[in-house]
């Protein structure tokens, strides 16, 4: 009997023991080979040259779940330097993998580099594009779609169907031609017209009575849209990754770089109606037109298109202050997303960045607080991880804008590692700004016209309570908009403007988010395949 009962007990303890490994098991892997090459194609119906992953314009989707791990081969078929930057992916602990300048050496032509990492803790609608020169014009982009896991209720009502749209402007010539043209010293005109998933004539078959889920992205280089379907209300249900309050919208902007999740019902007649988008605070105005099938129909859409809103800027603020956080949702994982009580954590530091259009050296300018981005020939995260000497200064970039001329230079601010900061855009241009972060996402507390201040006034007006989270924010013309950050991500992050010639001209800077711990809970060691350039190619 003591023999039988000491078996059971170690058969226990095997058991118990492949369970605890089982539960414990590494996350799914995702894998993937995009060869990256020139091809021909006639978006606007003008053969042109565009920029192609595996022969495909737009690129392949990603349609990850929370927690995979990720595997990208890029190989570059180019003829020259090539990055892709993973848009809104947090990256937790490690800013190796996010592909901008300022922390990878670029693929160069004809050879290939292997991204490695982990959408941990994410859900949400995001993208892909390349982050070298103009790239991004010619294309090179495509969706980055995360799900939840099967264990982790959506907190909205069923759909039938995923469907991803990325809409955005398009400009004929190819991005050499631009590129010369903004080298030149010349402004880029309004782009040639607009796009959804990479054609003109776009068209979606639904069926009467189901419900759809659409993502839709800007993925656009310069132009605010307002995108709408005729006829049928928009419930919206997320914005990159943030549960929102289910408001209606008849049309909603969506501004350069940001995503959005929408639930729509096909509850009309059976007959077919119009997809539109169309640019905002653009003259003239730009629309393109996709169609709704309804299946079994025989009638064709009918006009007039749905209304635009109007060009005034008061609309669209007010429009953007009815999008708000959920915070009965869940999120990534089974707890409240909205349990971050952020409007009750003290800020440490305000950081307000002025951002203009400038002329060195006779030449045509974006500057942030005084100081146009150039990148260096070493990126920022291996001069900063070997401490190799004259690439960037830290804090040459200055809290608040400074009086004298702007000039080239390196752009870093050196943040702590779990400090609370207060970021404010102020947009001193006539044109609407649009700003990503890397790395983390943000809580947008304010809009509001004309200077910011320090006077307690402009925070009264934040939302403390319930601002959406996201990456991509906007800013209006002489307005400015005020964001909340937790640094909980160790690292060096790239913010930028997303209106590409702008970031093209110096239109960003480099958040370095540091603490003196060595540990990999806070930063994960430099990749085995990382590449090596510039000055760190002695390290």
């Amino acid at each position: 009997m003591k023999e039988a009962t000491l078996l059971q007990f170690l058969l226990g303890i095997i058991v118990c023991s492949t369970l605890f490994f089982c539960t414990n098991a590494e996350d799914p892997y995702l894998f993937y080979t995009w060869e990256v090459t020139y091809g021909t194609r006639a978006p606007l119906g003008v053969p042109q040259q565009v920029i192609l992953i595996n022969n495909q314009f737009p690129g392949p989707p990603i349609e990850a779940v929370t927690n995979n791990n990720i595997v990208v081969n890029v190989i570059n078929h180019l003829d020259e330097p090539f990055l892709i930057t993973w848009h809104g992916i947090m990256q937790r602990r490690t800013s190796w993998q996010d592909g901008v300048l300022g922390t990878n050496c670029p693929i160069p032509p004809h050879s290939n580099w292997t991204y490695k990492f982990q959408v941990k803790d994410q859900i949400g609608t995001f993208m892909y594009y390349p982050s070298t020169l103009m790239h991004r014009a010619s294309g090179g982009f495509g969706a980055f779609n995360i799900n939840q896991r099967s264990v982790i209720s959506i907190p909205y009502p069923a759909f039938d169907e995923d469907v991803t749209l990325l809409v955005g402007d398009w400009y004929i010539k190819g991005h050499k031609a631009l590129q010369k043209q903004l080298d030149s010293g010349l402004d880029l005109p309004l782009p040639d017209g607009l796009l959804i998933n990479g054609v003109s004539n776009f068209t979606f078959t639904g069926q009467k009575g189901k419900t759809y889920k659409f993502r839709v992205t800007n993925v656009g280089i310069s132009t605010s849209i307002n995108f709408r379907i005729q006829g049928h209300p928009m419930t919206l249900v997320e914005v990159e990754g943030c549960h929102t309050l289910q408001e209606v919208y008849e049309s909603i902007d969506i501004h350069a770089g940001q995503s959005i999740a929408v639930l729509v019902t096909l509850h009309g007649s059976v007959k077919d109606y119009f997809i539109v988008a169309s640019t905002r605070f653009t003259k003239p105005i730009l629309t393109t037109t996709g169609i709704l099938l309804y299946q079994g129909s025989q009638t064709p859409p009918s006009l007039p298109l749905p209304v635009a809103p109007t060009y005034h800027v008061h609309w669209s603020m007010k429009h953007a202050r009815t999008i708000r956080m959920n915070l009965t949702a869940n999120a990534a994982r089974p707890n409240p997303q909205g349990s971050f009580h952020y409007g009750a954590i003290k800020v440490v530091r305000t950081i307000l960045l002025a951002n203009e259009k400038v002329e060195i050296n006779d030449k045509l300018r974006y500057a942030v607080n005084g100081i146009s981005y150039v990148d260096p020939a070493t990126p920022l995260k291996l001069a900063d991880w070997f401490n190799i000497p004259g690439v960037f200064v830290l804090n040459g970039t200055k809290d608040a804008p400074p009086s004298g001329p702007p000039t080239l230079g390196v752009s870093v601010i050196g943040l702590t590692l779990h400090d609370f900061v207060e970021i404010v855009f102020q947009n001193t241009e006539k044109t609407i700004q649009s700003w990503h972060l890397d790395g983390y996402n943000f809580f947008v507390a304010g809009y509001g016209g004309g200077n910011w201040t320090t006077d307690v006034r402009r925070r009264k007006r934040y939302n403390l309570v319930d601002a959406v989270s996201r990456n991509t924010v906007q800013v209006y013309p002489k307005s400015w908009t005020s964001i909340l950050v937790s640094l909980d991500n160790k690292g060096m992050w790239n913010l930028r403007s997303q209106t590409w010639s702008k970031r093209y001209l110096g239109q960003g800077v480099y958040l370095r988010v540091w603490n003196d711990e060595k540990s990999l809970y806070t930063e994960t060691d430099i990749p085995p395949n990382a590449l090596f350039c510039g000055k760190a190619v002695q390290s």
